[in-house]
C-alpha cells in the first residue's frame, strides 16, 4: 500500500467565521479554599458549589474566538499550610492491594522565614556543566524554527551570569565526546571574569559529538571545594546516556559536598538520569518540552540555590491502633521555599468515620529546627475517579523503575515483575507495558475507503515581536490549544535609511498582543558592539545606515538585549546601547536626566523601570538580576532616586510607582 495520499487543502478562515463553537466547564476540588479562578479568556461568574469555598465550578464564557489558548490560574488560601488527602480504593480490587486500600497524598508547600528569604546568598561555587553534542543542534521545538538547543542554552547562561551575585565563584564547563572547560579552575565573580565567560559562552555550538557525561563529572569532583564557598551544580543533557546508574553513583557519592539542578531538554532526555541527578544531588529535576521556555525554569532552579540548605529532613506517621501506612514515594532529599513536595502513602486497616492520622515533617534549616505537623481525617473521599490512586502508583513505578537498572542478578526480574502488576493493575504505564486501544464492537473489519472531513481552521498570520512569554507569568494550570494571531505588526524606525526589517518566521505569542508590547527597537542610533556580551543573531539579516557609526544587529528578544548590557555589580551605564535596547535615542535619555543624577543611577532606574513595565510576563527571568540592581542602588544612597522614577516614567510612558522597583 502507498504511503502517499492525495493533497488535500485545509481551508483557513478568520476566527471570528470559524463554524464551530467551544464549551468548556470544569469543577475543581481542593482540600483549601478556593479564592479566585483567573484566565486569559472570558470566564462566567466564579460559582461555589459549598459553603467553605473548596468546590467550585468554572465554566469559559460563549464566544471563545479561538484567538489564544484557554489558560486557567487557581488561587487558593492558605496555600503554604500542608494539606491530605485521603481517597477510597477502587471496590472492584482486592484489599491489601495499592488499588484496592485507601491512598493519602501528603501536599507540603513551604513557606520559610522572611528572615532567612531576605538574606539572598552573596557566596557560593556555581558550576555549570552544558551539553554540546551534535542533538543540541536540534530546534527547540517544531513550531520555533529560529531556536535551537543550543542557542537557548546560550541565551539561558546569559542570564545566569548576569544573575549571579558578588563575592561568588564560578565556572562553565561543556561536553560532548570529549569535554572543555571556560577557566581552569572556578574564579571570582567579576566583571572581568564574567565578560571573558560570556565571550566564550557566544562561540559555543553543538560541535562536541556524543554525550560522554561522566568525565566531566569526574573532573568537577576532583577539584576541591572552596572554603564557605557550597558548590552548586547545575547540568543541562538532552537524550540519553548509556551509563545512567555510573553517572548517578557518582553524584551519590559526592553528594555531601554540593547540590544538583538537573535539566533535561526536549522529549528524549532521560528521566531516569535526570530525575536521578537531582535527588541524589540535594537539588530540583527540569524537563523543557514543547514550547516551554529554558529560561524561567532554570532561573527557578537558580532561585533554589540561593536558598540555605535544608538537612536532616524526616516523616514520622501516627494512625490508630490498627491502621498502618506504607510509603509509596521516595524519602524527600530537598525541600524549596515555594516549591510543592508530596508523599503518597497507602493506608491498611479498618477505621471508623471519626478516626483520624497525623504527619509530621522534620528539617533543619539555616541551623534551626522546624516542625510542620498535619492532623487529617482517614474518612476517604468516595468519586474521585481513583486520581490519588494513580498518582501514587506512578511515584512508586518510577521508583521501582530506577531500582531496576542495579545489576543485581535475579533482582532485575523481581523488580520487572512488580513493576508490570502494578502498571496493569492501576493502568500506568511503565518501561515494561504499553497500553493498546481495542474495538470491542462486532468484531469485523471496517468496510469502505475511509472518509476524509476538511474542518477550516483559524487563520495563523506572522509578525515580528518579541520571543513568546507565558501567560501572567504564572505556570499554566489548563491549557487547551486553539491559537489565532491578530493582524501583523511591523517593526518601526524613525529613519527612512532603514534598509530592511526583521520577519521573525514563528507566530506570536498570545501575550504579545493582551500585555503592553515591548518598546520598538530604534535602529537609527544603534552603537558598534561592546566587546562581550552580545553574542546573539537575529535569524534575518539587517542592514541600516548609521550616521554615528556602523553598527551590527542588536539581540532580537529586546529583554535579552537589554540584560546583557548590564554589569556584574548590578548596574547598567548610561549610553547608546541602552538607550536603543530602551527604544530611546542618546540625546533623548540625557535630555530627560535629572541634573543632579549620577549616569549610572539614572541608566538602571531606567532599566528597572523598563523591566518592570513592558516584561512582568518575564519577571520570573529577570527578577534576581533585577535585585542585585535594586542592590546596588541601595548601597549608592543616591539622593535623588524618586526624581529619577519620575523622570523614567515620563521618558517610557509608564507609571512605575517607587515601591514596586524594590526602592
Amino acid at each position: 500500500m502507498s504511503s502517499e495520499g492525495p493533497s488535500v487543502q485545509v481551508t483557513s478562515v478568520p476566527a471570528s467565521l470559524v463554524p464551530y463553537s467551544l464549551s468548556f466547564s470544569a469543577r475543581v476540588s481542593s482540600p483549601r479554599p478556593i479564592s479566585k479562578v483567573e484566565s486569559n479568556s472570558s470566564l462566567d461568574p466564579l460559582q461555589y458549589l459549598n459553603a467553605d469555598q473548596t468546590q467550585v465550578t468554572v465554566k469559559l464564557s460563549a464566544g471563545h474566538k479561538f484567538d489564544r489558548d484557554v489558560e486557567l490560574l487557581i488561587y487558593y488560601k492558605d496555600a503554604h499550610q500542608p494539606t491530605a488527602v485521603v481517597e477510597s480504593g477502587q471496590a472492584s480490587a482486592a484489599p491489601g492491594t495499592l488499588m484496592g486500600d485507601p491512598v493519602v497524598m501528603v501536599s507540603l508547600y513551604p513557606e520559610f522565614p522572611q528572615s532567612v528569604m531576605s538574606s539572598v546568598a552573596s557566596s557560593g561555587e556555581f558550576v555549570f556543566l552544558m551539553d554540546r553534542s551534535g542533538s543540541m543542534g536540534a530546534h527547540m521545538n517544531a513550531k520555533d524554527r529560529n531556536q535551537t538547543r543550543i542557542s537557548s542554552a546560550r541565551d539561558t547562561l546569559l542570564l545566569l551570569l548576569k544573575s549571579l551575585p558578588m563575592g561568588c565563584y564560578f565556572n562553565i564547563y561543556s561536553f560532548g565526546s570529549s569535554f572543555e572547560h571556560i577557566f581552569p579552575k572556578s574564579v571570582e565573580y567579576s566583571q572581568q571574569t564574567m565578560e571573558e565567560a560570556l565571550k566564550k559562552v557566544g562561540m559555543m555550538e553543538a560541535n562536541l559529538g556524543g554525550t560522554e557525561i561522566l568525565r566531566p563529572l569526574e573532573h568537577i569532583y576532583d577539584q576541591p571545594c572552596i572554603l564557605s564557598q557550597p558548590r552548586q551544580l547545575f547540568v543541562f543533557k538532552d537524550g540519553e546516556v548509556g551509563n545512567t546508574k555510573a553517572v548517578i553513583d557518582l553524584v551519590t557519592k559526592n553528594s555531601g559536598s554540593h547540590r544538583c539542578f538537573s535539566f533535561g531538554i526536549g522529549e528524549g532526555s532521560s528521566s531516569a538520569l535526570i530525575n536521578g541527578l537531582a535527588k541524589e544531588g540535594g537539588g530540583h529535576a527540569q524537563f523543557i518540552t514543547g514550547t516551554d521556555r529554558m529560561q524561567p525554569k532554570v532561573m527557578q532552579s537558580l532561585r533554589f540555590a540561593l536558598q540555605p540548605a535544608v538537612v536532616d529532613i524526616s516523616t514520622t506517621w501516627d494512625l490508630p491502633k490498627n491502621m498502618s501506612v506504607t510509603v509509596l514515594s521516595p524519602p524527600i532529599t530537598a525541600l524549596f521555599h515555594g516549591q510543592r513536595s508530596l508523599i503518597y502513602g497507602q493506608i491498611t486497616g479498618q477505621s471508623s468515620e471519626a478516626a483520624t492520622g497525623c504527619v509530621t515533617v522534620k528539617y533543619s534549616l539555616a541551623g534551626h529546627l522546624t516542625q510542620n505537623r498535619l492532623n487529617f481525617s482517614l474518612k476517604p473521599e468516595e468519586d474521585t475517579g481513583l486520581t490519588v490512586h494513580r498518582l501514587g502508583a506512578r511515584t512508586l513505578i518510577r521508583s521501582l523503575e530506577m531500582e531496576g537498572r542495579e545489576p543485581r542478578g535475579n533482582h532485575q526480574a523481581g523488580v520487572k515483575e512488580k513493576v508490570v502488576a502494578l502498571s496493569i493493575q492501576s493502568g500506568v504505564s511503565s518501561c515494561f507495558t504499553a497500553f493498546i486501544a481495542v474495538n470491542k464492537g462486532d468484531g469485523e473489519p471496517i468496510q469502505g475507503p475511509l472518509v476524509r472531513r476538511n474542518v477550516p481552521v483559524p487563520a495563523m498570520m506572522y509578525c515580528c515581536m518579541a520571543s513568546p512569554r507565558s501567560f501572567g507569568g504564572q505556570r499554566k494550570m489548563l491549557s487547551l490549544s486553539a491559537k489565532a494571531c491578530p493582524p501583523p505588526q511591523p517593526c518601526s524606525s524613525k529613519k527612512s535609511s532603514l534598509k530592511a526589517f526583521f520577519s521573525m518566521a514563528s507566530p506570536i505569542s498570545k501575550s504579545a498582543w493582551e500585555g503592553p508590547p515591548p518598546q520598538p527597537l530604534s535602529l537609527h542610533s544603534l552603537p558598534q558592539q561592546r566587546h562581550t556580551d552580545r553574542f546573539f543573531s537575529c535569524p534575518t539579516e539587517c542592514a541600516v545606515e548609521e550616521d554615528e557609526a556602523e553598527v551590527k544587529q542588536p539581540p532580537c528578544d529586546p529583554l535579552l538585549q537589554l540584560v546583557s548590557l548590564q554589569n556584574a555589580s548590578g548596574f547598567w551605564m548610561q549610553d547608546a546601547a541602552l538607550a536603543a535596547a530602551l527604544g530611546k535615542t542618546s540625546k533623548e535619555v540625557e535630555k530627560s536626566k535629572p541634573a543632579q543624577a549620577k549616569s549610572e543611577v539614572w541608566a538602571t532606574i531606567l532599566a528597572l523601570t523598563w523591566l518592570h513595565k513592558f516584561h512582568t510576563d518575564a519577571k520570573d527571568e529577570w527578577e534576581i538580576l533585577a535585585r542585585k540592581a535594586v542592590l546596588w542602588l541601595q548601597a549608592q544612597n543616591a539622593p535623588n532616586v524618586t526624581e529619577c522614577v519620575d523622570a523614567g516614567n515620563a521618558l517610557l510612558g509608564c507609571s512605575v510607582q517607587k515601591a514596586a522597583l524594590g526602592l
